[in-house]
């Protein structure tokens, strides 16, 4: 390796490094603010709280990363034509593609990585996150019930004045609020002077034990005059069990619900998945349409071959019946058109939702390559750009890079959604961004070699340059 080589080497993996951690550290704070109701107020040790950390940390890679490259590469090369370092190697015949050669099998290397990384670690990750919080739940069942506050738990509301024990399952004045039918605007109210939480590791099920309490049912009279007493039910226990679904415990959020597995699977994975998922669509598809025709009772109608005898065949088919029969026959009919409807309607939701859910798995699967693409795209918008702009440092290659990697990330996640939809295709929307973007690279590209500036303020200002100069001329 030349000398060059080394240099520019050093100096873009100095710069690179000390992005990816200040832009790691960012979204990792971003990452605490999103679950700050999971982990503040849970009695959790710091062990467990890094834990959660380290498994959430990998799914920021994807973001981290490109935009990284983006700003390393656009403070380098911008650095190195503010200090008219590529002057001095364009007078020794070096040319920007030549400085960028090295870097280049670098970020290439670095994209094989990236892809790597999100074939395996993310996918494990994933599986690891969301488990993670799911054994939380299990391992410590009362962080998720606070001292002296409301704490919502499935379809309860649970309070309580104290918490005591090796783990805090020992509870102190329980008040707990059942969630009912909220129309009629009943109430269910459960009182304990203490009770247990006790939680099994291979289940799925914590169960509260109540001791020495009441229990108060509103009862909501059918005659509107009765209401006005507000009556209900009384009843005391020595002791009552409730079962809690510890899947509530921890909700996660829409984007990482524990049904969306497709972010926990590798590319053999996620194939093998798409194929079954597919044959299901299809299967279901056709076992709808044979529903529909075999409701329809087209098989026992005896259909005419030509367009005529048809026309004279269908008036013919309530002739059987007698008159005041043939407006029944009609209703019923109707009702079976308006039955089929709305199996239909029915059909094709559930339908959406599978066509749905493989799209996001296709989605999935591309993006495990769209990561690796993306640094190296990034590489070639911003070392080109620094070396037009020629400023290096932390003030205008940071604009420059947020307002790119912020239409990167847009057109990615507005493609994306749109193909969740079946508005576009899984592959385009993965790679519409990429599409949109490598023209802009290669033109910047192409003009950074040949010392072009980013815009040609003369081509732009000749026009009217031109129309001045006419003015002036015809008033003189």
């Amino acid at each position: 390796m030349k000398i060059l080589d080394r240099y520019l080497l050093k100096t873009f993996l100095g710069t690179f490094a000390s992005v990816f951690v200040i832009l790691f550290f960012i979204f990792i704070l971003q990452t605490v603010w999103l679950f700050i109701s999971e982990l503040a107020g849970k009695d959790l040790d710091i062990l467990m709280v890094l834990k959660f950390l380290l498994f959430a940390m990998p799914r920021i890679v994807p973001l981290v990363l490109p935009l990284s490259v983006l700003l390393a590469s656009i403070m380098t090369f911008g650095n190195l034509a503010e200090n008219y370092e590529f002057a001095a190697m364009k007078s020794a015949g070096i040319s920007l593609q030549r400085a960028m050669r090295s870097l280049s099998v670098f970020i290439v290397f670095l994209a094989i990585a990236a892809f790597v990384f999100a074939n395996n670690v993310i996918p494990y990750a994933e599986y690891k996150f969301v488990n993670f919080r799911k054994d939380i739940a299990q391992m410590k069942p009362a962080m998720a019930i606070a001292e002296g506050q409301f704490s919502d738990v499935g379809s309860y509301n649970i309070k309580v004045d104290k918490k005591s024990g090796d783990n805090g399952n020992i509870l102190t004045g329980i008040t707990i609020h059942k969630k009912t039918n909220l129309y009629d605007g009943s109430k269910n109210v459960i009182k304990a002077k203490n009770g247990e939480l006790v939680s099994n590791e291979k289940s799925n099920i914590l169960k509260l034990i109540l001791n020495d309490g009441y229990y108060y049912e509103d009862i909501v009279p059918k005659k509107p005059e009765e209401r006005t007493k507000l009556p209900f039910t009384k009843s005391s226990f020595k002791k009552y069990i409730i079962n809690l679904d510890l899947s509530k415990l921890n909700k996660t959020t829409p984007d990482y619900d524990i049904a969306n597995t497709n972010t926990m699977l590798n590319i053999n994975e996620l194939k093998y998945t798409l194929d079954s998922l597919n044959k299901n669509y299809h299967k279901d598809i056709a076992s709808f349409s044979d529903n529909i025709y075999q409701r329809t009772g087209i098989n026992n109608v005896i259909w005419k071959d030509t367009a005529k005898k048809a026309a004279v065949f269908k008036p013919m088919l309530l002739t059987g019946f007698p008159a005041n029969e043939k407006s029944n026959v009609l209703k019923v009919a109707a009702g079976n058109i308006s039955a089929a409807a709305f199996a239909i309607d029915g059909s094709r939701m559930e339908l959406d939702y599978k066509h749905k859910i493989i799209n996001t798995h296709w989605i999935a699967l591309y993006e495990k390559f769209v990561i690796g693409f993306a640094c190296i795209l990034m590489f070639f918008i911003g070392a080109p750009l620094g070396a037009i702009i020629r400023k290096g440092g932390l003030g205008l290659p940071i604009v420059f890079a947020v307002l790119i990697f912020i239409i990167y990330h847009f057109i990615n996640t507005f493609g994306k959604k749109v193909a969740q939809e079946s508005g576009i295709t899984p592959f385009l929307g993965c790679w519409l961004a990429t599409f949109i973007l490598t023209p802009f690279a290669l033109m910047l590209t192409y003009r950074a070699t040949n010392d072009i500036g980013l815009i040609n303020l003369d081509a732009i200002l000749a026009p009217f340059q031109k129309i001045f100069r006419k003015k002036n001329t015809s008033e003189t």
